[in-house]
């Protein structure tokens, strides 16, 4: 017997590089369902991690390097607003960001449509309305469903604020990273109070679970593949660099690191000079990349080659700021 369940293709989303249901949500929308869980307190002083970029990276299955520029937009467009809240545990205030009214509407419709929408559980073709709990979080609840719409009882993919389970492709970046700190670290056999320090503070910036991060650990220690750390730094760089900008915090890790790991300034700006040239890029924009330089092989980008670069750009959710970036340093290498 085959179950056919209510088509989504209605809806107004588009695709990202995570797997499952939540990979035909943009990355703004899983942003707006995330903060439709996780409200602003009331009181005008501490708020919870959860809504720090950080907090935002880790539960939209993005890297903390897109998160700005999503929550930029979102801003813009008078969806989410912006106030300095203390972080238990933080030392500084943070930036912290809440819904605004217009932004719940939007939320609140585009949540009606999801939960309108029908999966098949256990066999039976069920509404997500049915199935959703008093205090579940949504995001949590599609993260169990894949892309032919069946629910599964154990997450497709899970967030790296999760102890457990696979974590997209974006965030597994982060946990590569995270895990080639430790090889170092551990290259003596054991982790010294500065190293713990250095790695802690990547880790917050990653919003990354604790247990996620000793299992990464015990990984990097039995695996004793050391790497250089030149090579971990230029990882770091070339990370930084996939939208030809480094956004504050990430200069105060890499200079943290760069100081910790005795690279000096000379060191720096060869890797940096070397990062620019071949930054790493997520899968989505290598693969818009790959599209644009078969494109620009005869160095002409046709009205036919536009268009179909444009439906490929939306569909992979690349801005048109990192089309203008990737064009530029194309037609670089073709001089």
């Amino acid at each position: 017997m085959i179950l056919l369940c209510a088509s989504y293709d209605s809806m107004d989303i588009g695709l990202t590089m995570v797997d499952g249901f939540l990979g035909t949500l943009t990355t703004e929308q899983r942003t707006l369902l995330h903060l439709s869980d996780n409200r602003l307190p009331s009181n005008q002083w501490e708020a919870p991690v959860s809504l720090t970029q950080a907090g935002i990276s880790a539960a939209v299955h993005v890297q903390r390097k897109h998160v700005p520029r999503t929550l930029k937009r979102l801003e813009s467009n008078g969806h989410v607003s912006v106030t300095n809240r203390h972080i238990p545990g933080a030392k500084q205030r943070r930036k912290v960001y809440s819904l605004t009214n217009e932004g719940k509407e939007i939320t609140n419709e585009l949540r009606n449509q999801i939960l309108n929408l029908e999966v098949i559980k256990d066999g039976e073709c069920l509404k997500l309305s049915v199935i959703i709990k008093s205090g579940d979080h949504i995001l949590e609840l599609l993260s169990h469903i894949d892309e032919q719409m069946i629910y599964h009882n154990s997450a497709v993919i899970s967030p790296v604020s999760n102890p457990e389970g696979e974590a997209s492709l974006d965030a597994q970046a982060g946990e590569q990273l995270v895990k080639r700190m430790f090889a170092r670290a551990w290259e003596d056999g054991k982790i010294t109070k500065d190293e713990q320090q250095l790695i802690s503070e990547v880790v917050q910036f990653l919003g990354m679970h604790p247990e996620r991060v000793m299992r990464l650990s015990e990984q990097a220690r039995k695996e004793q593949n050391i790497p250089p750390p030149e090579e971990i730094y230029l990882d770091m760089l070339r990370q930084a660099l996939i939208d030809d900008s480094i956004i504050e915090e990430e200069l105060i890790l890499l200079d943290t690191f760069r100081i910790a790991f005795g690279i000096d300034v000379e060191t720096h700006e060869r890797l940096f000079r070397e990062a620019k040239k071949e930054p790493v890029y997520p899968p989505n924009v290598q693969a818009y990349h790959d599209a644009l330089i078969t494109a620009m092989d005869d160095g002409v980008i046709t009205g036919d080659e536009g268009a179909m670069l444009a439906t490929l750009r939306n569909s992979l959710n690349v801005s048109e700021g990192e089309h203008a970036s990737l064009l530029a340093k194309i037609r670089d290498s073709l001089k």
